[in-house]
C-alpha cells in the first residue's frame, strides 16, 4: 500500500512541476507561487495487463490470465483455448460430447493435466476432465509445450498444462458468475474468500451446471446434438501464510449427471441409451518450510488423492468402474549460489483401477472384472546453471521403478540464450513415459457399434525434441512480437487406437512400427492502435502412425490451423470487443466401411472449416456484463453419427467426429464482484 502512495506522490510531483514551469514564468519565485495557487487534480498511473505472458525461464511457455480467459465465455477449461493458437479442443464422439485437448498435433493423454502443479486428472477422468475445470474457479493456465521439468514426474511427452485457482490469501470478497446461452446450458459460479486471521485464510467455490433444452435435435438425424449435462461441483480451501510455514490443503467433490442417445425410434426397438453418472471426491494439501531465505531453501511436502466413480452406459454396452489415485513427493530446493540452482525429491504415485465392463446385452452376457494397480516411486535431481542474464541450462534426471513395467530413466534438457532484449531462442530434449489404460482412457469407444479389441499394452514412450524462438520487430510506430516454435515427437511405444485394419473392429495395441509428429508455429502479435491488439497464428502438423503395416496419416487430425483475433477496449476500459477467427484444416478419415445402400459410410477425408467467435463486454465498477456468439458462421459436420438409423447395428458409428457438432450458439452472462477485483 505504501509503494503505491510513494508512486502516485511522485506522478504527482512530477505533474505539479510540468504544470509550474512555462516559457512565460521564467523568474524561479513567480513559478513557485504560480505552482502554489493551481489546483493540482488526481494522477492515475496505470499499465494494460497482458492477457498472454511468455515465461522467460528455460522452459518458456505461456501463462493465460483472467484478461485472456475476459475475452471469451470459458465457462470451463475445454472453452479457455479458443483464442489461443496453440492448443486445440476436439470432440471425441458425438454422442457422449466427451471432448479432449490437442497439443502438438496429438492427443491430450500425452499432455500433463496439473492443478496447482500437482498431477490431476489422469485416467478415467481424462475424457471429460475438461469439463471439470470451472473457468470461473482459474486465475491462471500455464501452458508448457515439449519435455517438461522432472519435478512433475515422467508423464508429459507434449507438454504440460497447469492450472492455477484463485486463492484463498488473495482479496476477502466474492465473485459471481451466471451465464447462459441458446442451446439451454445454464451456469452458476462463485468463489468467496474468508480472511479469518492475518495468517489463516479460507474459500469456498462452487459451480452449478443444467441443460434446460432436452432432446435437442437439429439435424433431424434421432439423436440428441449435446448431451444434457447436470453437473455440481464444489470445493473448500485453506491456507496459512507464516514467515516459516506455509500451507495450503482443500478438499473437492464433483456430481454429474451426463444423457444422451436417441431421441426417438420405431416402436419395434428400444431406445438407445447413453447415460454416464460421475462422482469424484478429492483432497490435496502442500507445506512448505523455508529453511533459509538468502539461499532459497526450502523443504516441502505436497501430495493429492482422489476416487473417480463412473457408472456409464452406452446401449447395450455398460462401463462401470471405481479409479483410487494417490501422489505424494517430497523436494527439497536451495541456490548455494546465485548462478546455481538445485532441485531434488522423492516421489510415489499409486493407481488403483477396477473396472466391469459389458459389452453385449447385459441380462445374458456377465460384465468382465478387470483390475488394474500400479505403484510407481522415483527419486529426481534438476540443476540449473544462470551464469548471467544471457544464459540459462537446466538439466534435469529421475529414475522411477513401476509394479509392473520395471525401472525406466528419464532425462530431460532446458536451454535459453537471450542474444538481445528483442531476440531469445530456447532449446529442450527429453524423454517421456506413460502407462496405458484401454478401457478408462478411451471408454467413450464403447457408444460405437463395431466391436472393440484390446490387446496387451506396454508402456508408452517417446522422445520430444523442440526449438523456438521469440523476437520483437519494428513496425512503423509500433512492435511486433513474433514466435517461431518446432517440435518433433517420437514414439518408441504407443497405444494406437486403430480404426483402419477390420472395418467392423476398433484395435487398441501396441505401436508396431513408426509414430512420429512434425508441429511448426508462427504466432504474432501487435497493438495495432492504442487500445487495439491483433494476433495472427498458423500451425503446420504432419502426424503419423503404423497401422497394418502401413505408415498414414493420423486420422482424426487437422493438418494446419490459423487464428486471426482482435481485441480493443474504449477508454477507461468501459467497452471490450473481442473476435476470433478460426481456419481449421481438412485430414484424413479412418478407411470407410460399406453400408447397406452400397455407398462407402463416410468420404476419405474430411474438409478445411472456419469458425467465428465473437463478445462484447461492458465494464461497471462492481460488476460487467457479456454477450457473445460461438461458432457464429454455423458450420456444422453433417453426418457426426454414422447409421444413426441403425444404433443397435454394428455399423452405428458416432466416434467419427472432425467438425463441430452444433451450429451457432449464442450466450450471456454478468459477473458480479462483491469485494474483489474483478
Amino acid at each position: 500500500m505504501h509503494k503505491d502512495f510513494l508512486l502516485v506522490l511522485a506522478a504527482m510531483a512530477v505533474t505539479a512541476g510540468a504544470y509550474g514551469q512555462t516559457p512565460e514564468d521564467t523568474p524561479a519565485d513567480t513559478a513557485a507561487d504560480k505552482t502554489l495557487t493551481r489546483e493540482l487534480h488526481e494522477v492515475v498511473v496505470s499499465q494494460q495487463r497482458p492477457g498472454v505472458t511468455r515465461m522467460n525461464d528455460a522452459q518458456g511457455g505461456i501463462v493465460i490470465n483472467k484478461v485472456e480467459l475476459f475475452k471469451a465465455a470459458c465457462c470451463n477449461l475445454g472453452e479457455s483455448f479458443s483464442t489461443n493458437p496453440s492448443v486445440d479442443v476436439n470432440y471425441d464422439d458425438a454422442a457422449t460430447g466427451a471432448k479432449q485437448i490437442r497439443l502438438l498435433g496429438l492427443n491430450g493423454t500425452y499432455i500433463q493435466m496439473l492443478t496447482e502443479n500437482l498431477p490431476n486428472f489422469r485416467g478415467m477422468a481424462a475424457p471429460y476432465s475438461l469439463g471439470y475445470l470451472p473457468g470461473p474457479w482459474m486465475k491462471s493456465i500455464h501452458v508448457s509445450k515439449g519435455a517438461a521439468t522432472v519435478r512433475n514426474g515422467y508423464e508429459s511427452i507434449t507438454g504440460q498444462i497447469d492450472v492455477e485457482y484463485v486463492k484463498p490469501e488473495d482479496d476477502p470478497g466474492a465473485t459471481i458468475n451466471l451465464y447462459g446461452n441458446s442451446d439451454g446450458r445454464i451456469e452458476a459460479n462463485a468463489d468467496a474468500n474468508l480472511h479469518i486471521t492475518p495468517k489463516l485464510n479460507t474459500e469456498i467455490l462452487a459451480h452449478y451446471e443444467q441443460s434446460l433444452m432436452e432432446n435437442m435435435d437439429r439435424n433431424d438425424d434421432g439423436f440428441i446434438d449435446k448431451p444434457d449435462v447436470r453437473q455440481v461441483n464444489v470445493q473448500n480451501r485453506w491456507s496459512w501464510l507464516g514467515q516459516r510455514y506455509v500451507f495450503h490443503g482443500g478438499v473437492g467433490l464433483i456430481d454429474e449427471d451426463r444423457k444422451s442417445g436417441q431421441v426417438r425410434n420405431a416402436a419395434s426397438t428400444p431406445t438407445f441409451d447413453i447415460g454416464l453418472k460421475t462422482r469424484r471426491y478429492e483432497g490435496y494439501m502442500k507445506h512448505a518450510f523455508i529453511i533459509d531465505t538468502t539461499h532459497a531453501t526450502n523443504l516441502a511436502f505436497m501430495g493429492i488423492a482422489s476416487l473417480h466413480q463412473l457408472d456409464a452406459n452406452y446401449g447395450h454396452k455398460s462401463f462401470d468402474a471405481d479409479q483410487k489415485n494417490i501422489y505424494a513427493q517430497i523436494l527439497f530446493e536451495t541456490s548455494p549460489a546465485e548462478a546455481h540452482n538445485l532441485s531434488v525429491g522423492v516421489g510415489v504415485n499409486h493407481d488403483h483401477l477396477d473396472q466391469h465392463i459389458n459389452r453385449e446385452d447385459m441380462d445374458d452376457t456377465p460384465p468382465e472384472h478387470i483390475i488394474e494397480k500400479e505403484t510407481t516411486a522415483g527419486v529426481y535431481a534438476q540443476y540449473t546453471f544462470t551464469p548471467n542474464d544471457a544464459l540459462t541450462l537446466m538439466a534435469g534426471l529421475r529414475a522411477d521403478h513401476s509394479s509392473l513395467h520395471g525401472m525406466f530413466v528419464t532425462p530431460r534438457f532446458h536451454a535459453r540464450y537471450k542474444f538481445s532484449n528483442k531476440f531469445n531462442l530456447r532449446l529442450s530434449v527429453g524423454k517421456g513415459y506413460r502407462s496405458a489404460h484401454a478401457l478408462a482412457d478411451n471408454n467413450y469407444l464403447l457408444a460405437s457399434g463395431r466391436t472393440l479389441v484390446v490387446n496387451p499394452l506396454n508402456q508408452e514412450n517417446a522422445w520430444n525434441t523442440g526449438v523456438s524462438a521469440s523476437f520483437t520487430l519494428p513496425l512503423a510506430w509500433r512492435t511486433l512480437r513474433v514466435n517461431v516454435e518446432y517440435y518433433y515427437t517420437r514414439f518408441g511405444n504407443q497405444a494406437v487406437v486403430d480404426y483402419d485394419s477390420d472395418p467392423m473392429k476398433i484395435i487398441i495395441a501396441d505401436l508396431d512400427g513408426k509414430s512420429y509428429s512434425h508441429t511448426l508455429q508462427v504466432d504474432a502479435s501487435c497493438a495495432l492502435a492504442p487500445r487495439l491488439e491483433a494476433q495472427v497464428a498458423y500451425r503446420l502438423n504432419d502426424v503419423r502412425t503404423t497401422v497394418g503395416g502401413e505408415l498414414r496419416e493420423k486420422p482424426l487430425t487437422n493438418k494446419f490451423k490459423g487464428l486471426f483475433t482482435l481485441s480493443y477496449k474504449t477508454e477507461m476500459d468501459i467497452w471490450q470487443f473481442d473476435a476470433t477467427l478460426q481456419v481449421n484444416g481438412g485430414g484424413r478419415m479412418p478407411t470407410p466401411y460399406t453400408l447397406d445402400d452400397g455407398t462407402p459410410s463416410w468420404s476419405r477425408r474430411f474438409p478445411a472449416f472456419c469458425q467465428l467467435s465473437a463478445q462484447v463486454t461492458r465494464w461497471f465498477r462492481h460488476f460487467s456484463v457479456y454477450v457473445g456468439g460461438e461458432n457464429i458462421t454455423n458450420y456444422r459436420q453433417k453426418n457426426p453419427i454414422i447409421a444413426a438409423d441403425q444404433p443397435w447395428s454394428d455399423r452405428f458409428e458416432p466416434t467419427m467426429v472432425w467438425g463441430p457438432v452444433g451450429g451457432a450458439m449464442v450466450y450471456a452472462g454478468v459477473r458480479i464482484n462483491l469485494g474483489k477485483r474483478l
